[in-house]
């Protein structure tokens, strides 16, 4: 069994029932027609796995499904690409408004699945189309298609993003460039990017504060359970301070909900993706 914990940005997590890394289409629909639960991990952000394990089999998708080319102002990825290749094939082409997946450490195939966004930009403004794979067979997909809305997709596991196309606009690489510069110093300079984490633990609530600034408001940075902690420097992140367990995450976000609703009244939902049997208890 391979553990998980190895390829989450957290490092939590148990292991699998079993593990794949296809590298191509016809090696995903071969593993699909298998009939076992089917989970995609993609680089692991935005996941917290449970500590004991995942009934399913879980694909890392490698070779063809992370390739990238520019067709025109096409851009044509895998659904394994890491998106800071995707904006960087992008920038040498002069192709601009992927700009805001500088600040997502994911692939393709997550953007897609939970229309990832940043910094006013997200995955349903470029995506022409994906091409999806299931157990019954594999087609592409609108946007239309998927249902996508804010941090959402109509996507379950079982269904694999091999490939997407983005319809970008030209752009100087330069003024690529210096915007992506700006957007990292921004997410460096508010966010934990030196830490382990899983990315944004929250959704922005319908109200005037975030979900950072709500759970700081709630005295919450800094807070401690086991090995995890909320960070000091972005209460809506959650921190692998040594040793820590998925557990010890669920735990943080029980807390965190309970005092947004007290406090506000307000019912935060998570935007990580839960993999395994994982459930937070009702506010």
């Amino acid at each position: 069994m391979t553990d998980l914990s190895r390829y989450t940005t957290l490092g939590t997590g148990g292991p699998a029932r079993e593990f794949a890394q296809p590298t191509s289409v016809v090696e995903v629909e071969e593993l699909l027609r298998r009939g076992l639960p089917v989970a995609t991990i993609g680089l692991g952000s935005n996941l917290l796995v449970a500590d004991e394990g995942v009934d399913a089999l879980v694909l890392k998708l490698g070779g063809e499904l992370t390739a990238v080319e520019i067709d025109g102002d096409v851009l044509r990825a895998g659904g394994g690409a890491a998106n800071a290749v995707c904006l960087h094939r992008a920038r040498e082409a002069g192709l601009g408004g992927f700009e805001f997946a500088a600040a997502i450490p994911g692939t393709i195939g997550g953007g897609i699945w939970m229309n990832g966004g940043a910094y006013g930009g997200d995955f349903s403004s470029v995506l022409v189309r994906a091409l999806v794979a299931t157990a019954d067979g594999t087609g592409w997909l609108t946007p239309a298609d998927l249902g996508l809305s804010y941090r959402h997709s109509n996507l379950r596991h079982g269904q694999v993003v091999l490939q997407a196309e983005l319809r970008l606009r030209p752009r100087p690489p330069e003024e690529i460039k210096a915007v992506v510069r700006d957007l990292n110093a921004q997410r460096k300079a508010a966010q934990p990017t030196n830490r382990r984490t899983f990315g944004s633990v929250f959704k922005n609530p319908d109200h005037e504060l975030s979900a950072g600034r709500m759970l700081e408001a709630c005295g919450l940075k800094g807070h401690r359970i086991g090995g995890a902690q909320i960070s000091p420097k972005h209460a809506n992140f959650i921190e692998n301070a040594g040793g820590a367990r998925t557990a010890d995450a669920l735990a943080l976000m029980t807390e965190a909900r309970r005092r947004a609703l007290v406090e506000y009244g307000v019912e935060l939902v998570h935007e990580v993706e839960f993999l395994g049997p994982i459930e937070l208890p009702p506010t």
